[in-house]
């Protein structure tokens, strides 16, 4: 039977371990046999409405062939998806705490982004990405240009995976003006960024608003907000970004806040046509 309430580790677990087992080829039959359970318990561990101890966890990761390094990973974070005592957020410090975040933006029907700046990843051109990752190699990990190239196939996947998803997602890009100013690699590599904003912003279920300098009120101002929601299959969470983990919120009296300063700089900002004006015009500037 479904237990608990679906917090963020739940559906991290959840999201994860339905990715492992697709990645396994099995079916959730063929993965319930492991632990000698029906079908259902598959189901409703991926969906984050049940748990399973640490020891069926483990003969699940067994049928799934996963690595020991992976495996640590996931019996850890199935140990925090156990707790019943909830802090007021959870950061993801676990390792590839990326791919949990990717995970959770390709269960979400709606997304919002919004960073001070910088361009919000899934609206990067490759180009950006590329200097992005260049600039923060042997800084935020051993230098290598394999992780390099790791982390750049990486954001392309997941924006293939979110932005091209079978059901189109809503998803709000509000950037400040500022992300649009500062160079990244080079002024070419900006005028690839802006004419995919651009190109971005021509898609049905993609709005891209720029936060003008001119606002005078700017409450998530030195920081950024993603916003996830579950179109009613799971609590609304946002998730507070730097350059270190994410901290996600599930529970309303955190969220409730985070959503009203969420409307707020939406309505704040340029609509998309008039967006759509300014990035023209940054882009003549850059020639």
């Amino acid at each position: 039977m479904p237990t608990g309430r679906q917090t963020v580790e739940r559906r991290q677990l959840g999201l994860t371990l339905r990715r492992l087992r697709r990645e396994a080829g099995l079916s959730q039959q063929e993965a319930a046999r492991a632990i000698n359970r029906h079908y259902t318990r598959i189901s409703h561990l991926e969906s984050a409405k049940a748990s399973l101890s640490i020891d069926e966890l483990g003969l699940l990761l067994d049928r799934y062939g996963v690595s020991d390094a992976d495996r640590e990973t996931v019996l850890a974070l199935g140990a925090v998806a156990r707790k019943r005592q909830r802090g007021k957020g959870y950061t993801d410090q676990l390792p590839k705490s990326f791919e949990r975040l990717a995970d959770l933006q390709a269960d979400a029907a709606a997304i919002g982004f919004y960073d001070t700046g910088i361009v919000p990843g899934l609206a990067q051109s490759q180009d950006y990405i590329v200097a992005l990752m260049r600039a923060a190699d042997g800084i935020w990990w051993e230098a290598s240009e394999d992780e390099i190239e790791r982390r750049v196939a990486f954001r392309l996947q997941q924006q293939r995976r979110v932005l091209e998803a079978e059901e189109p997602k809503q998803i709000d890009f509000v950037l400040t003006e500022s992300a649009l100013e500062e160079v990244v690699g080079s002024p070419e590599i900006m005028r690839g960024q802006l004419l995919h904003l651009l190109q971005l912003g021509e898609r049905p279920s993609v709005s891209v608003r720029v936060l003008s300098r001119a606002a005078t009120s700017k409450p998530l101002l030195g920081g950024g907000l993603i916003t996830l929601d579950f179109a009613g299959n799971a609590p609304r969470m946002t998730c507070t970004t730097s350059h270190g983990p994410c901290t996600y919120h599930d529970q309303e009296l955190e969220t409730a806040p985070m959503l009203r300063a969420w409307e707020s700089v939406r309505e704040l900002a340029l609509d998309s046509e008039s967006a759509r004006a300014l990035l023209i015009e940054k882009l003549k500037e850059l020639k």
